[in-house]
């Protein structure tokens, strides 16, 4: 189930993989999370040395959040990943020229997972491509919906 998509990332980079990580959350996080308190369309991925983190990704803090605690809405929050998958990234981030997109924040098993995408940037052309491509295909739909 589908908690927050990152839209903007599909419009702004080419999506080649995907990878499903978990998050290291604190829980009043967990309960905004759950309220659909988050944005991811400000967010981006950034590795510093063997450890992966999520930066920009907005959780408003519920009302009821508790008194001794400050919440910090904007934090960095560490995601949790395999080690060979974090040498993968490294390795594709690196030295190909990638970059770690946040796509998605969904339930895995109850669970709270982050899906991160590795992308390459679009240029403004294939962007007015890509927006040419969607018109068209929506403009199809209406045709043959009117036709039947």
């Amino acid at each position: 189930m589908s908690i927050a998509d990152n839209k903007k990332a599909f419009h702004d980079y080419f999506i080649e993989q995907r990878y499903e990580a978990g998050l290291v959350l604190e829980g009043w996080e967990v309960k905004a999370i759950r309220a659909g308190r988050t944005q991811l369309k400000e967010a981006y991925v950034v590795l510093k040395g063997e450890e992966v983190f999520v930066i920009g990704m907005h959780v408003s803090p519920l009302p009821t959040a508790s008194t001794h605690i400050k919440p910090d809405p904007t934090r960095s929050r560490k995601l949790l990943l395999k080690g060979e998958e974090i040498r993968k990234l490294i390795g594709l981030v690196e030295r190909a020229g990638y970059t770690l997109v946040p796509l998605n924040l969904h339930f895995t098993r109850g669970r709270i997972k982050l899906e991160i995408g590795l992308a390459k940037g679009k240029k403004q052309y294939d962007k007015r491509e890509t927006e040419k491509k969607r018109d068209w295909d929506r403009e199809k739909a209406r045709l043959m919906r009117d036709r039947v």
